[in-house]
């Protein structure tokens, strides 16, 4: 689906106003915090559909003091689909060739200065595409260096990502570059939800004398943040405190030193926000609530989130750390905004401002026995064995969908050759060729080459795609067996947390009993994969023809959905297909099938024992891709490429 980016401008109809939005306390002071210091890094709001993360993104932007232009704050939204070209800015090649001079076309950084830059479904931007977006957010500059032009600019602004968890989730090490990180939910109160509805419907009514009701209550937020901003630089953090802060992040064992930053910045600016003169505890709980839970998660399979019994015992530990000395020098801001404004009285204390909420629990994975026999559950996330998987790609080249799998056509990457595509950036030796068969026509017999807009080539790049990884598990009677369906569970868990870090999407068909089973339809969450393969049920025939024709629907579906993201089926299974008339004949038929919607395919031979029949190897000729050993498919010999029909 097409994005178009767009930035936000005033118009007659107002918005959905700031001070009218039910609950979300957290969510709202984390916007504000981010406010009143830019310099914090951004949020991260992770929520289901229909959370009003959207509404209450956009309805901050209205609060914000004027730029330092003087005209209102705007906001900026950001399309998954946009080039860095697009975001960062690149060389204006039209005066180029026009003037003969060097000139800098800015981005949408540049537009979003002195307001908010808003990304929805942040999970789906390519990852350095997120990386250039946090750090100009913490570094408030955006700094060029490309096409022949060095060009920087101020861009200070409020960074918002907005994701729903069930289509993917950030890598890790993204999700510790956004300096705070929300959580959302609609609320279960029956009296809660008929206000959010109420207040909607009378929105849609009538916005504009909606508004006008809410209108002294956002006035009076937004001259806060102002006034809180201007407090900041003068905002003390006393050695106690700074000591309570690095204490908390030693006690949650994050990593680096970002944690401890982002903290202090934070717990500042919210002593500024309640018109405090110094950090006190208060501040410090309130930014640790908002910025420690995110930077917990190590492993795709980490619940994010902080357990609440332990946060308190980390708080009161902190505390004891922090009453081992005395304070006799309070230290300023640790990074106070440079370009932002200074002075000021700070605002009075008000017990209207929205307050912090406590996390969620993360959920243990402990290791326990593998049930036996048919009909019984048993948990993926406690198999036998994981390790690190060899790399599994679709041969050829894609369209480039977000990931880091298999070869694509993509906007970065290395040059391969040029085009005369339009929006392919410029390729310079390719423009010069062009240009250089036509300077006999254009007059020129000596000095510069005449270019005209014709001449000018792009690039063709090739970098790396995401997949669609359909894995299709044998959990038969013949596969129940204790030994081999830990293994089996090891593999699937170490094949979706490789499919995690290459960013694909995935699904599971189970094949067992009578029929296969869509356990998990293609999901980029890996949390949503795991959560579904909790509870295995083995036992019974093994319907391994259904198996890959469930697995030949699902990627004839998708690919209907998603066409520029190409498909993978990984089976793991004996090979000894049962029920039915020449179960093993139809299971090999089926394989064709699938094979012939030109998908890359790779079968896990799971077989053990003293006898081995080889059945998996043939179903991998049907296929038409290649066979690895369950034993060995972490092994060095593996070649790891899936050699199936493009």
């Amino acid at each position: 689906m097409a994005h178009q980016e767009s930035v936000a401008e005033p118009d007659a109809n107002p918005g959905f106003p700031f001070g009218a939005i039910v609950g979300q306390d957290q969510l709202r002071l984390a916007l504000i915090l981010c406010a009143v210091h830019p310099g914090i890094g951004g949020v991260l709001v992770r929520g289901e559909k229909g959370t009003a993360k959207s509404t209450v993104v956009r309805a901050l932007a209205a609060l914000l003091p004027p730029t330092s232009s003087g005209a209102a704050a705007r906001l900026v939204e950001l399309p998954v689909g946009a080039t860095e070209d697009r975001v960062v800015g690149s060389l204006d090649l039209e005066k180029v060739l026009r003037d003969g001079e060097r000139a800098f076309q800015p981005g949408l950084l540049a537009a979003a200065h002195d307001g908010v830059l808003y990304v929805d479904e942040v999970n789906l931007l390519h990852d350095h595409l997120v990386d250039v977006l946090l750090d100009a957010a913490a570094m408030g500059r955006v700094h060029v260096e490309r096409d022949g032009v060095s060009h920087s600019h101020a861009a200070r602004f409020v960074l918002v990502g907005t994701m729903n968890p069930e289509e993917g989730e950030l890598r890790p090490q993204l999700l510790d570059r956004f300096g705070l990180a929300v959580d959302v939910a609609a609320s279960r109160d029956v009296e809660t939800r008929m206000q959010v509805v109420r207040r909607r419907l009378d929105f849609e009514a009538d916005p504009v004398g909606f508004a006008a009701r809410y209108a002294d209550a956002d006035s009076a937020t937004a001259a806060r943040i102002e006034e809180a901003r201007a407090a900041l630089p003068g905002i003390a953090l006393p050695n106690r405190e700074l000591r309570r802060i690095a204490a908390l992040c030693a006690s949650f064992d994050v990593d680096g030193m970002r944690a401890d930053l982002v903290l202090a910045r934070t717990a500042t600016a919210h002593a500024a926000w309640r018109g405090a003169a110094e950090v006190a505890e208060e501040d410090v709980r309130v930014a640790a609530e908002l910025t420690l839970p995110h930077r917990r998660r190590r492993d795709p399979f980490d619940e994010p989130g902080l357990d609440p019994q332990q946060f308190e015992d980390a708080m009161r530990d902190a505390a004891e750390q922090a009453g081992q000395e005395p304070d006799p020098d309070p230290v300023p801001d640790p990074d106070p905004d440079p370009d932002g404004p200074g002075g000021g009285a700070p605002p009075p204390e008000s017990d209207g401002h929205p307050s912090s909420a406590s996390s969620s629990s993360p959920e243990d994975v402990s290791e326990e026995s593998v049930p036996q026999g048919p009909g019984r559950d048993r948990e993926i996330g406690a198999p036998g064995a994981q390790f690190r998987t060899r790399l599994l790609t679709v041969p050829g080249v894609g369209e480039g969908a977000p990931g880091r799998r298999s070869r694509s056509r993509s906007p970065r990457g290395r040059t391969v050759r040029a085009t005369t595509e339009p929006g392919r950036g410029l390729h310079l030796v390719g423009t010069l060729f062009a240009a250089a068969e036509h300077q006999a026509d254009r007059g020129r017999t000596s000095g510069r080459m005449l270019l005209a807009p014709g001449d000018i080539r792009g690039a063709i790049k090739e970098g790396r795609e995401g997949n669609l990884i359909v894995f299709v598990v044998d959990a038969s009677g013949s596969m129940a067996a204790r030994d081999r369906l830990s293994a089996v569970t090891g593999a699937v868990v170490s094949l979706l947390r490789d499919a995690y870090q290459r960013r694909d999407k995935v699904a599971v068909v189970t094949v067992r009993g009578a029929s296969a089973e869509l356990v998990l339809p293609p999901t980029s969450s890996v949390d949503v994969a795991v959560r579904r393969l909790r509870s295995l049920r083995t036992g019974g025939k093994s319907p391994l023809a259904q198996g890959f024709l469930k697995a030949r629907e699902v990627v004839l579906r998708e690919r209907v959905r998603d066409p520029q993201r190409r498909a993978m089926v990984v089976a793991l299974t004996d090979g000894r297909a049962t029920g039915g008339i020449d179960p093993v004949h139809r299971a090999k038929v089926a394989a064709g099938l699938l094979a012939d919607t030109s998908v890359a395919g790779v079968v896990v031979d799971c077989e053990s024992g003293m006898v081995r029949l080889g059945l998996a190897a043939e179903l991998a000729v049907a296929l038409r891709g290649p066979c690895v050993r369950l034993s060995e498919l972490s092994a060095e010999k593996v070649a790891g490429v899936v050699r199936a029909a493009a």
